[in-house]
């Protein structure tokens, strides 16, 4: 029987998208907002696309923060996605001050080219949209990203970034302008600021990884 992957519906991001891959991927998907469903499920998968504090108000509603939680503690596989990458930090700076999950100790930041260091890096257009490449951490990162090559492209279209408080759970990095956490590993928690479901071959394969782990 095919592992059933609950992904998460909360109102934000192309759903679609990421359910199709990751049916191409190997697994039963379920898009879904109700809490039973999701501990029910397998695995689970957070996507999203927009703000951090309207998803979180949203996650509040909707009464999903809980079981979100729940899965990670009982270590249940979990990949976030873009913002469900950003929601699992402790905080975003995102037009005010907005609390995370708090599963990955740190906090999301603005691009700031303006900075100490960076203003020769001002041309740089924010959001930070379109195919970059990974700088990818073999020891942290060795299951979502096997068989994927160093230097291998990922589609980005984000403003915010996460910075992890530890080192020790970054599985790759991204330029530009200067170097940012684009994935991290934990456990069972996987999460990217790429979106994997955008990325084509490459991407389907991070997919096919996740299925794979999950399903030991």
């Amino acid at each position: 029987m095919k592992l059933e992957i609950a992904v998460i519906d909360y109102g934000m991001g192309n759903l679609r998208s990421v359910a199709k891959a990751l049916e191409l991927a190997g697994s039963r998907v379920l898009v879904t907002g109700e809490p039973s469903r999701i501990r029910q499920a397998d695995a689970v998968v957070f996507p999203g696309v927009g703000s951090f504090g309207p998803a979180v108000a949203y996650l509040k509603r909707a009464r999903l923060i809980d079981p979100l939680r729940a899965a990670i503690d009982r270590n249940k596989p979990f990949l976030g996605l873009c913002l469900g990458f950003q929601l699992l930090f402790d905080f975003s700076e995102e037009e005010g001050m907005f609390p995370g999950l708090g599963v990955i100790p740190g906090k999301v930041v603005r691009f700031n080219f303006a900075a100490k260091g960076l203003s020769r890096f001002r041309k740089l257009k924010i959001p930070h949209m379109g195919w970059n490449s990974l700088k990818i951490n073999r020891q942290n990162g060795a299951a979502m990203f096997k068989g994927i090559a160093e230097g291998s492209y990922f589609y980005f279209v984000h403003s915010y970034y996460g910075l992890p408080g530890d080192d020790g759970v970054v599985a790759a990095s991204t330029d530009y302008g200067t170097e940012f956490c684009s994935a991290v590993a934990r456990d069972r928690v996987w999460a990217c600021q790429f979106h994997p479901e955008k990325s084509g071959e490459t991407g389907l394969k991070l997919l096919r990884n996740f299925v794979r782990e999950a399903g030991k």
